[in-house]
């Protein structure tokens, strides 16, 4: 069995000095038939290692309620079968721009910003939930015969807090649980958050974009001795909606790479293969210096400027990578493997002539109705991903007065007795026009994803103050949640009462049907719809929405059959065209 340690200077494998050379695939970002080509992509570009983050939402969508946690074992299988070591970062929180940095939003509402401390009411949580996850990684430790060499320890700690007895806390705990191999801490490499968060006989590692000597030279100051390693190379970026895409220069990219291996260090490339936030599971930021200003909600996609795109393929930025690690591996480079099948027939089109009005929609698949003096949010609504329906009456005769959504997170659709009014954000929540009562109103409130970092991490989702009506809140609102889950009961959906659209536009669930004969990976076009999802043979594509940049969603090959596929496209502002395109 082989025996993984940090030496004074070096990463020890058998007493030999390595290398890391890592690349970040989450697994959970890749449809599963496809992670054997993406790790192979990794190894022919020259890494020796793979890293995955392991989302806790997505495995515990409900207290006590666990989803296909094995998927992690198989993944990390997956990697040894293709050669490489692994990295894996449980959390509890991850960040990687997923919908509340992978917090369950049923924790974040329980605890609010006792989250990521030594609060008992959140390491209860966290206690039980790594009990049930960490069999898949104590199996496959590299000292068992699996591909497993290090675990981090929480994530970016030094970013958000300065609980140190929590992150103690949690080392022991990996620890207790039957964790051997080396613990890691990452942050960035300033001097607070090195102090806020590493934890004295753990690794401390250090994540930037460029400037290795200068984030070297200040990890040192913390720490005098261990391997040097940046743990988040950033050789791209993310993008968000309505925002201009993140490009980085390939060339730019592979000097500011040069130069960490130049020093010495090991590196974990963030992202290698970005992959797709599949079922509108995006996070989303907070603009500003201190993450405390407008949203900013996460594209579907997770290409990130990887060196292999969101679909697999090879990018310049691969082979000035793989020119640069092929002089810092051990042999010759595997040869890159061959792109995945793409669709092969021609561009398919899908004319959209069955539909539901949403009000049917939310009736059939959504949650039971509230009735409450004060608008419930989200998380009381059992809500984690999709749309809440509110309903309030003004009460008359009144004159017209500013109707309000105070406190909204994040996007609405209102409308007064029946008519479109407005369509409205969290930093705009006023109507343009005055309401004067009697009135009955509606807002369909859409979560555009959780923050994912920073101080408002775990923020509630809804209408969190009130319907203000001038200064006078508007009690008794009826509202019922509508899940994204909800589509995934492919029976409840077809016992909708579909029929021929009312009008051109109408907020609904379109269904359609594309021929395929050849199946592959393809994109999904949908010429001027608003904002919505869609669905693929039930398989979640994610989130589209007309303000860009992203204007095509990504179809995994394995989600398409030869024969009949059926697609749904939940739109909740203004539908298009009429039909879809597969491309």
């Amino acid at each position: 069995m082989a025996d993984f340690t940090v030496g004074d200077r070096d990463f020890l494998v058998d007493g030999r000095p390595v290398r890391l050379l890592s690349g970040a695939l989450h697994y959970f970002r890749v449809h599963e038939e496809q992670w054997p080509h993406r790790l192979r992509m990794l190894r022919a570009m020259g890494l020796n290692c793979v890293e995955t983050y392991v989302p806790w939402d997505l495995h515990e969508p409900a207290p006590g309620r666990y989803v296909d946690v094995e998927a992690l074992g198989r993944f990390l299988d997956a990697a040894g079968e293709a050669g490489l070591w692994a990295i894996v970062r449980p959390g509890p929180y991850i960040c990687a721009e997923w919908d509340n940095g992978g917090l369950p939003y049923w924790l974040t509402a329980a605890v609010g910003s006792r989250l990521r401390t030594g609060d008992p009411a959140y390491l209860g949580p966290v206690e039980r939930w790594l009990r049930r996850l960490l069999p898949q990684v104590v199996a496959r430790q590299i000292d068992r015969g699996g591909p497993v060499i290090m675990v981090q320890v929480e994530n970016e700690y030094g970013s958000y807090g300065s609980d140190l007895p929590y992150l103690s806390t949690l080392a022991a705990l990996l620890r207790n649980r039957g964790i051997e191999v080396p613990l890691f801490t990452s942050d960035g490499p300033e001097d607070h958050m090195l102090t806020g968060g590493s934890v004295p006989g753990v690794l401390a590692t250090v994540n930037f974009g460029s400037g290795a000597r200068a984030a070297f030279a200040k990890l040192r100051e913390h720490r005098a001795g261990g391997p040097l390693m940046c743990m988040e190379f950033w050789c791209g970026w993310f993008d968000h909606w309505g925002a201009p895409p993140v490009v980085r220069d390939p060339a730019d990219a592979a000097d500011a790479l040069r130069e960490i291996l130049e020093c010495g260090a090991s590196v974990n490339i963030y992202m290698a293969h970005g992959g797709t936030n599949f079922a509108g599971r995006a996070g989303a930021n907070r603009a500003g210096a201190l993450h405390e200003g407008a949203l900013e909600p996460d594209v579907t996609s997770y290409d990130y400027g990887a060196p292999v795109d969101e679909a697999g393929r090879p990018t310049e930025k691969f082979w000035l990578f793989r020119e640069i690690l092929a002089g810092y591996g051990e042999g010759p480079l595997p040869e890159v493997p061959p792109a995945p099948p793409v669709l092969g027939d021609g561009p398919l089109r899908a004319e959209l002539d069955g539909w539901a009005p949403l009000d049917e929609v939310i009736d059939g698949l959504g949650g039971p109705q509230t009735r409450t003096p004060m608008p419930p949010s989200f998380e009381e609504l059992g809500v984690d991903r999709g749309l809440v329906r509110y309903r309030v009456t003004v009460p008359g005769p009144r004159r017209p007065y500013p109707l309000t959504l105070s406190g909204l997170r994040d996007l609405a659709v209102v409308q007064v007795d029946g008519v479109r009014a407005g369509v409205l954000r969290e930093e705009d929540p006023v109507l343009a026009e005055p309401v004067a009562g009697p009135a009955v109103v509606e807002a369909w409130v859409e979560s555009l994803g959780r923050v994912n970092y920073g101080p408002r991490t775990g923020e509630p989702k809804g209408i969190t103050g009130g319907f203000l009506h001038e200064r006078q809140y508007l009690h008794g609102v009826r509202a019922r949640g509508l899940r994204l889950d909800a589509f995934d009961d492919a029976a409840a959906v077809a016992a909708l009462p579909f029929r021929a659209p009312a009008r051109p536009g109408a907020r609904g669930l379109y269904r359609g049907a594309f021929d395929v004969t050849s199946p592959g990976d393809a994109r999904l076009c949908l010429p001027g719809w608003t904002r919505g999802f869609v669905w693929v043979n039930g398989f979640c594509a994610g989130r589209y929405w007309a303000v860009g940049p992203q204007e095509s969603l990504f179809v995994p090959g394995p989600v398409l059959r030869a024969g009949r596929n059926e697609v749904w496209v939940l739109e909740l502002e203004g539908a298009g065209e009429g039909h879809v395109r597969l491309v």
